[in-house]
């Protein structure tokens, strides 16, 4: 299973990204261009001592991602899902796709993606942090594939 990121906005949000991954031995992808000047320094000062044990894949767009893994099944994590991410049979060969913190993903990225989950939320919130999503689905994925760092 993997975690991929596409054009993230916020560099402390894709630091912690990057710490889960290093934590669960998962691989990230990150989709550019980013929201964001890549400082490698500051990306690893937010990743802490992380940044050096994940195992990071960065694409120069979309298509070059989709052509990277074109054999994989790609979930999408939306807010317009109707499939709540407990009830979903997740793959060890999945990618679990996270989108922009300020926008999410296009609509013809959304549209090409058949598989997507979501958080059930209260009434009246709209999302949670998009690393916080990402760490609560991976989480269940794992769990379901059996998943051993």
């Amino acid at each position: 299973m993997r975690l991929a990121a596409y054009q993230p906005d916020i560099p402390q949000n894709t630091g912690a990204l990057i710490r889960l991954c290093a934590g669960l031995n998962v691989p990230l992808d990150l989709i550019e261009p980013f929201g964001f000047i890549w400082d490698e320094r500051k990306i690893r000062s937010s990743a802490m001592d992380y940044f050096d044990l994940a195992k990071i894949t960065r694409h120069s767009s979309w298509e070059s991602f989709r052509k990277t893994y074109e054999n994989h099944r790609i979930v999408l994590l939306s807010t317009k899902s109707s499939i709540n991410y407990t009830e979903f049979p997740f793959e060890p060969s999945d990618i679990l796709l996270l989108g922009r913190e300020s926008a999410g993903v296009p609509e013809e990225v959304h549209n090409s993606i058949p598989d997507k989950v979501k958080i059930l939320m209260a009434d009246g919130a709209r999302s949670l942090n998009m690393a916080m999503a990402g760490a609560m689905i991976l989480g269940e994925g794992l769990r379901q594939i059996g998943h051993k760092p």
